[in-house]
């Protein structure tokens, strides 16, 4: 361990000074030796790596985000090449340069706080083994050992025996309870952290691979969490809970603030905008102008969500710009509408279909009409000797030949039927 130790002392020695900074503020305010001074110092050292690491959550953001509309293509792709694997990596590889996507951006911040991890984990595993490592001397060796939380030393772990507990001044059963409730707090926290990802902030729209992979991370994620935890030391511990609880504030504030476009969480922000537009008749700040901007550029590409917050803000007389600002408007002049075009152009009265009366309305109104005297002259109403005086006027069938040739090409046989007078 020592080997081990000195090899990566370029990052425990800076890890063991930042704690020990922190340790000498807390230690004048809740005492040196007890395990509030050294369990703040801990999550105290958390909050300034993440704060340092915010960039890099931005840029994971985005990667994400990126990776999720490449998706549809890297499918096609897939398909197109399935039996050409080379040609596949080189059109995938063309494509990420295309759109200027870095797969590997989306774990840039767990690749960035493993170190700082490694190192807290053997700064606590030497003051365990009774080891002083880099600025950590025997004197404050002795007070990290003499620190309690909730009971459980800093240093021990759920798998260590009873002696060993009991030489840092604890019970076995003390040790196993604290650690256990700490490891099922830990793989919670790290399970919902991916649910609220997977339900509110994905494009419900495009069903990808990548949503399946997510899923499965979901639930294997807290699970190998639960099975490493029995082998962290509860300094680790802490730490890991720490950053699991920044991380799904972070990633809730991010959801809430700059959802994914076609998620949920795009259409409940979108829903509390038009009602905070509306109300004030303007947008507060450079994020709602950025957002009402980018649905105004889109034109007709909008999805679902942006189309029904861009027709509110025209049922409300307000007319969203191009610059990201909404102006009053009594006739949506130059609003946009649900199709990207002007409201000018819909602003015309459009003809109405009269509506489709039901079965008992038009049998009511067939009633009403034959009740109504007859004003016109019907076929009932002519005189009876009409049709005999037609009769007489059309003379008689020849007979003979001229009847049977007309009897061959399929005419009746016999006398016919006179015509009509309208239609001679």
């Amino acid at each position: 361990m020592d080997t081990i130790a000195s090899l990566f002392s370029f990052i425990t020695t800076p890890v063991s000074w930042v704690i020990v900074q922190f340790h000498s503020v807390y230690g004048a305010i809740f005492g040196p030796d007890t395990g509030w001074a050294w369990g703040l110092s801990i999550v105290s050292l958390v909050i300034l790596i993440r704060i340092c690491l915010i960039p890099l959550f931005v840029k994971q953001i985005k990667a994400t985000r990126g990776m999720q509309t490449l998706q549809p293509e890297m499918k096609k792709i897939q398909e197109r090449y399935k039996n050409d694997k080379q040609r596949q990596s080189e059109e995938m590889m063309k494509l990420y340069k295309e759109t200027g996507t870095n797969p590997l951006s989306s774990c840039l911040p767990i690749l960035a706080q493993s170190p700082f991890f490694f190192a807290l984990y053997h700064v606590l595993n030497s003051i365990a083994s009774n080891d002083t490592i880099g600025v950590i001397n025997d004197r404050l060796l002795e007070s990290a050992q003499k620190a309690h939380i909730f009971g459980a030393p800093l240093a021990s772990k759920f798998t260590d025996g009873a002696s060993k507990v009991e030489a840092l001044g604890s019970s076995l059963t003390d040790v196993r309870v604290v650690t256990a409730i700490m490891i099922v707090l830990m793989s919670a926290s790290q399970f919902f952290t991916q649910r609220q990802l997977m339900t509110k902030n994905v494009d419900t729209t495009v069903k990808t691979p990548f949503m399946q992979q997510q899923k499965m991370l979901m639930y294997v994620f807290p699970v190998m969490f639960a099975v490493f935890g029995i082998n962290f030391p509860v300094g680790v511990l802490v730490y890991w809970l720490t950053t699991n609880v920044w991380t799904m504030g972070q990633q809730m504030y991010v959801i809430r603030n700059n959802p994914t476009p076609g998620s949920k969480a795009q259409s409940a922000y979108l829903e509390r905008l038009h009602k905070s537009v509306t109300q004030h008749g303007k947008t507060r700040g450079r994020g709602e102008k950025a957002i009402v901007k980018a649905i105004v550029a889109k034109g007709r590409d909008r999805n679902e969500f942006e189309r029904k917050f861009i027709n509110g803000l025209n049922k409300s007389g307000l007319a969203a710009q191009a610059d990201g600002t909404v102006m009053k408007s009594d006739t949506a002049v130059a609003a946009q509408t649900e199709d990207g075009a002007d409201a000018t152009a819909s602003a015309t009265p459009k003809r109405q279909q009269p509506k489709r009366q039901s079965k008992s309305q038009r049998q009511s109104t067939k009633a009403a009409g034959e009740s109504e005297p007859k004003t016109s002259l019907t076929k009932s109403d002519e005189p009876q000797d009409a049709k005999p005086a037609a009769a007489a006027k059309k003379p008689a069938q020849k007979s003979g030949g001229g009847g049977r040739s007309k009897a061959q090409s399929g005419q009746r046989k016999g006398p016919q039927r006179p015509k009509s007078p309208s239609k001679k």
